[in-house]
This record gives structure tokens, sequence and C-alpha cells, in this order.
């Protein structure tokens, strides 16, 4: 009697699991309704922030946006506070999350994610006319700025050469102005906003080759969303192959920094 009951449970089960699968519609929905939402934290230049005339731009509204004229259907932009993103995607406030989220261990046990669209990390940026400073191990016994609070500081630990001096603060911008100014050698920095701070100085800033460590971005999905998932990861496959991604990339970062080769 017990193993017909272990039997119709394991059947049952079974059951449950091909209905969750077969009732996947995220994709048709959305198709449907024409409309892909999407969450954000509208302050985080370079990826999603407002301008002076309080218009949302940045490198993933752009990419979000071209997406959105290649499936046919329109981007809603949610903004969101941040520490409760993930609780408010999976209470169905927006459809996804592209806003330059952070692959992690702790989250994909929450969302699941599409590949990575950018590697971001830790990277360091020395003035454009220094000629002694080629890589991470020329750090030693320099003076390098951090931004206080930020993950540079545990990446100062991972160089492979101890700097002379490490000065916290209060943000990036007075770093590098002190860099610019020859009072650092290098600042430790996001790597998307490093480059976009490169970007916006050109000819003043470079970025030594490699990263000190590395965080992947993806887009985050409802993890019974599959076919949406799927859906959208094509289509940034194909933006990635036509090249519309990396001229999105260098609009805001001066460079193609979506290509997995150089990751």
């Amino acid at each position: 009697m017990k193993t017909v009951v272990k039997i119709l449970a394991l059947i049952l089960c079974l059951g449950l699991a091909s209905t969750a699968v077969a009732g996947d519609n995220s994709w048709e929905e959305v198709k449907e309704k024409g409309v892909l939402r999407i969450g954000l934290d509208d302050a985080f230049p370079p990826m999603g922030f407002r301008n002076d005339k309080g218009e949302l731009i940045g490198f993933d509204v752009d990419a979000a946006e071209e997406l959105g004229d290649r499936l046919g259907v329109e981007i809603k932009w949610q903004p969101t506070a941040w520490d409760g993103v993930i609780h408010s995607l999976n209470s169905d406030k927006f459809d996804c999350i592209w806003n330059g989220m952070t692959i992690t261990e702790e989250r994909s046990q929450k969302v699941d994610f599409t590949k990575p669209y950018i590697m971001d990390g830790q990277i360091a940026i020395v003035r454009m006319d220094n000629n002694i400073i080629h890589t991470f191990r020329d750090l030693k016994d320099k003076v390098i700025g951090v931004q206080q609070g930020s993950s540079a500081l545990e990446a100062v630990e991972e160089l492979p050469a101890e700097p002379a001096e490490v000065r916290e603060y209060d943000n990036n911008p007075k770093a590098l102005l002190d860099l610019d100014a020859g009072r650092l050698d290098a600042v430790v920095v996001d790597n998307v906003a490093g480059r976009y701070a490169i970007s916006t100085r050109p000819g003043t800033f470079k970025t030594l080759p490699g990263f000190i460590t590395k965080e992947p971005f993806g887009v985050a999905f409802r993890r019974e969303d599959d076919a949406l998932r799927k859906a959208v990861q094509k289509e940034m496959d194909n933006m990635v192959a036509d090249g519309t991604m990396g001229e999105i990339s260098k609009k805001w970062f001066g460079e193609d920094i979506t290509d997995p080769e150089k990751w």
C-alpha cells in the first residue's frame, strides 16, 4: 500500500512539474500586452540615470529600448528601491531587472539571469601621460585612491604588490581630480563607473589592462519566466553579433566592453 502511495505521489509531482513547464506563457503574455516592464534604480550612472531634463538615459536604457524595438514591444521603466528590487520582481511589479545587476550565487537562488552582457569589477586608472605604470604589479609602492566604503578597498588587497598608501575619498570624481593633479599615481574604481568617467574626459586617463576583480552583469527574471528570459537572451545575442551592443557601449564608455573575448 505504501508503495502505491509513493508512486501516486511521484506521478502527481511529475504532473505538477509538467504543468508548470507547459504553463510558461511569460513571453506570449508580454508579446500580447505589447509591453515589457523593467525595474531599475534610476540613479546609477552610466547604466540608468536622469539627465538635467529628468529624462531616463544610460547604457542599459539604450540597450533595452533597442531590444524592445526588435521584439516589437514597448519598454516601460519602473524605478524602484534597489534594496528590495528582487522582491519587487517576484511580486510581479515588473517583468525583469535590467540595471547593471551583478550575477551572484545568492541572487541566482532567487532569480534566473541572462548570460553576462558586461563584465564589471574593479580596474585601475592612471593618467594618460603615465609611462611608468603598465600593469597592476607596477602599483607597488605607489599612492592609490579609492572611494570610501566601496569594493575598491577590498580589490586593493588583491593587487600583486602592496602600494605605499591608499587614500579614501567621498566619491570617485574627487579621487580622479587628485589623480589628474598628480597627487595620486592611480585610482582603483568600478569598471563601468571608471570607463564612463574616462569617456567624459578623453585624453586624460587610461586603464591598466585586465581586471583586479570580476563581477558579471546580467538581466534578472523570475525563475518561472524561462520563455521570456530566452526570448530576451536570443535578441541580446543578435545585438552582440551584429555590433549594436558594441556601438551602444562606445557611446557610454568610449570603447566596446561587451565583447566576452576581452573579459
